[in-house]
């Protein structure tokens, strides 16, 4: 995260795509007290103590992606932060790893190029992601109809 920072503040990149583990990951998290394998806890199988480690390495996910955003809002960027001038999409490549199930998928968009702020967009069940990234290449001038999976576009995404 600190190289992207880095890359954003010094205008090398405005673009990235940044994973931080690999659903299959093997990794284990001994710093936050999850010495079983991520990909383990994550098929917890409605096991609490599986459940309560995968949400502590969920939950360290993120305070790493709020310190990102945070070292963003601090850097100057024009009449703002590059913060302000940005649009970060975090999400998670299930929304029920243990049986696998995609839908609901966990995003979140944030930045001044996510639209109006603080709203919570729902969309209707087993919306193609597709459909969101379509909506964004939209925003950003492409004529693109169709992305991937999408079957239309999140119309209210940047209202």
């Amino acid at each position: 995260y600190d190289l992207l920072a880095v890359a954003y503040q010094a205008d090398v990149t405005r673009v990235f795509t940044f994973m931080l583990s690999r659903e299959l990951s093997q990794r284990t998290y001994p710093n936050i007290g999850v010495t079983e394998q991520h990909h383990t806890v994550s098929h917890h199988g409605n096991d609490a103590q599986k459940i309560a480690q995968n949400v502590k390495v969920n939950t360290y996910h993120m305070t790493l992606f709020a310190r990102f955003l945070e070292k963003l809002r601090s850097l100057p960027d024009g009449d703002g932060s590059v913060l302000d001038h940005s649009l970060i999409i975090y999400g998670g490549g299930m929304g029920n790893p243990n049986g696998h199930a995609s839908d609901p998928l966990p995003v979140v968009a944030v930045g001044g190029g996510a639209g109006k702020g603080h709203r919570h967009v729902q969309v209707r069940k087993q919306t193609p992601v597709g459909n969101l990234w379509l909506a964004i290449a939209n925003q950003y001038g492409s004529r693109l109809e169709s992305f991937g999976d999408s079957d239309g576009r999140i119309e209210d995404f940047f209202a």
